[in-house]
């Protein structure tokens, strides 16, 4: 579904992204696990068209990428963003309408509201509140399902457990594999790379601005390496 090839990303004279090739395969989750500052949001950015690469490709679904971001979330690819940037001054249900704000199908949009609000009971029960009076869980909720309503085959998730409380963190990569049952195929930026490698199907671990390691999920999570690096703290 998504194939990234020799990818080179600089912000001025810093060289964010050295040559990253990566694919995603239809249905899988697929994680990028790494430190702060190792490139994996500039990747997501970069896959959404916020960022213009220097060198390199980026192919979806057979169509190379580089058109205006809301082209790219038209042709199936949604981003949830890291720190949620929900429209705190909107309530619950318009921060979830905007996110269906290029689609034209009434019903299959009311039809996917009530799964947004089954996948997220808490969301239903406060439709009407103003999101900037909801809590960093109930937000981040949000923030999953406003992606969701662009009905997109592709989510890229950055950060979705950041700030939040061990409880919220198990609900969230909970809801992560209901949103893989739903047919859906997911890139995974996630500092908790003990809770990311324990739902997703592959990994690839970014260092620098470079992939230096790439496998199925249980395999990485075994490596020595990543264990000393990533999954000290994380469980």
């Amino acid at each position: 579904m998504l194939n990234i090839s020799d990818l080179n990303i600089y912000y001025g004279g810093i060289h964010a992204l050295k040559g990253v090739s990566i694919n995603v395969k239809q249905g899988e989750i697929v994680t990028i696990i790494g430190s702060n500052g190792a490139g994996k949001s500039t990747l997501l950015n970069a896959i959404s068209g916020f960022l213009k690469p220097k060198t390199g490709k980026i192919v979806y679904k057979d169509q190379v990428l580089g058109q205006n971001p809301h082209k790219i979330v038209k042709m199936g690819v949604s981003h949830i963003p890291e720190g949620r940037l929900v429209f705190v001054n909107l309530s619950v249900k318009d921060n979830l309408m905007l996110g269906a704000y290029l689609r034209k199908d009434k019903k299959a949009i009311m039809e996917d509201l009530e799964k947004v609000y089954t996948l997220f009971p808490r969301l239903k029960e406060r439709e009407t509140q103003i999101a900037g009076t909801m809590s960093g869980g109930e937000q981040q909720m949000l923030s999953m399902g406003r992606g969701l309503m662009a009905a997109p085959e592709l989510v890229m998730f950055d950060e979705p457990s950041l700030g939040l409380a061990p409880l919220l963190v198990k609900a969230i990569f909970e809801t992560i594999m209901d949103i893989k049952k739903m047919g859906k195929t997911m890139l995974l930026v996630e500092q908790n790379a003990y809770k990311a490698l324990s739902v997703a199907d592959r990994s690839y671990v970014l260092e620098q601005g470079n992939i230096i390691m790439e496998g199925p999920a249980e395999e990485i999570r075994a490596n020595k390496k990543v264990q000393e690096a990533y999954l000290g703290s994380s469980r």
